[in-house]
């Protein structure tokens, strides 16, 4: 058995560009998004790797085409050393089971119609888990685990009846209701009042130790991922820019990328002055990225090579790798 339970290999997601009528007859070069240019990394087993971010980076695109809710353009995803990409549809169904995902705003992720019990238990029932009251058993466990107590009074309710952090909660615990192994968790807590942030990253933590799970946790807060991960990956349009342990990225920042956004990173006393330059503007366009290094417009460390050449993914200490000249 590999120690690896997911690897990545050159993941693309290119979306075409929808054009007018006329603009098709003018050209005949289509234009694509590119939200997912070539990305590479693995998990191991039991890890928690943090994908970070700026909005508009790629990476809940990543998370979703890595389970194929979203079909890739090209690239391979090997789970447990299957070939994701190449599975036919049942078998794929079949695998499912074995990842889920949790999405970043539980109201939208929820049907408004169906009980919490029935939509956290809906999984048992499409993978023939269970039924009846083995299902409700099986779901009033797992409400339990995640803090939905009591289990048996919230199983009636409609998600419009919950607060948010109760509503973060039910959207775990549908994820856990099959016994997954990987959970790729975007934005897990981003709807949820601060004053229950805390007590959700640490309901995951204590979640992944008893049921032996592996997460890949999409953030833009570096501060959150410094909680919960093992590793980080920073991503910048479409691309991994520096992946590594996790107290190695933070405390020695290879890329300016990183280093902007530590830096960006609130710090609870008012005598502490920025280190590094904030990066100016905005994330570029992903139609037509820039030549050479992506970040290079906004670097305040750029050179002429930056701007001909695109930096590869190097080793700077073990594990550490960054994609950078300098």
């Amino acid at each position: 058995m590999s120690e690896n339970l997911l690897e990545v290999q050159g993941l693309k997601k290119w979306f075409p560009v929808e054009t007018g009528f006329v603009e098709k007859l003018l050209t005949r070069q289509k234009s694509y998004v590119r939200a997912v240019d070539g990305v590479d990394f693995t998990i191991r087993r039991g890890e928690v790797l943090g994908l970070v971010g700026e909005s508009g980076s790629g990476k809940t695109t990543t998370g979703r085409v890595i389970l194929r809710l979203i079909e890739p353009t090209a690239g391979q995803v090997l789970f447990d050393g299957i070939d994701l990409l190449r599975l036919p549809g049942e078998e794929l169904r079949r695998l499912r089971q074995r990842m889920q995902i949790i999405f970043q705003d539980p109201f939208a992720s929820l049907n408004p119609r169906m009980k919490v019990g029935d939509a956290i238990g809906h999984g048992l029932v499409i993978h023939n888990i269970a039924k009846g009251q083995q299902k409700r058993d099986r779901v009033c466990q797992v409400m339990e685990q995640v803090g939905l107590v009591p289990a048996p009074v919230l199983y009636e309710k409609f998600p419009h009846q919950l607060s948010g952090g109760q509503r973060q909660r039910v959207v775990i615990a549908r994820a856990l209701a099959t016994l997954p192994d990987l959970v790729v968790a975007d934005e897990p807590i981003a709807m949820a009042d601060v004053s229950v942030r805390a007590m959700l990253l640490e309901l995951m933590l204590e979640l992944k130790e008893k049921l032996e799970l592996t997460y890949l946790f999409i953030t833009h807060d570096l501060a959150t991922a410094k909680y919960i991960c093992n590793r980080i990956a920073i991503m910048y349009l479409g691309r991994i820019v520096e992946i590594g342990p996790l107290w190695d990225v933070y405390s020695n920042p290879r890329h300016p990328y990183t280093q902007a956004l530590l830096a960006a990173v609130p710090v609870p006393d008012p005598r502490a002055r920025r280190i590094h330059p904030m990066p100016k503007g905005e994330i570029p366009n992903p139609i037509n990225p820039p030549a050479g290094c992506r970040f290079h417009p906004r670097c305040p460390q750029a050179q002429d090579m930056c701007a001909e050449a695109e930096p590869h993914l190097v080793e700077v200490a073990p594990g550490h790798l960054v994609a950078c000249h300098r």
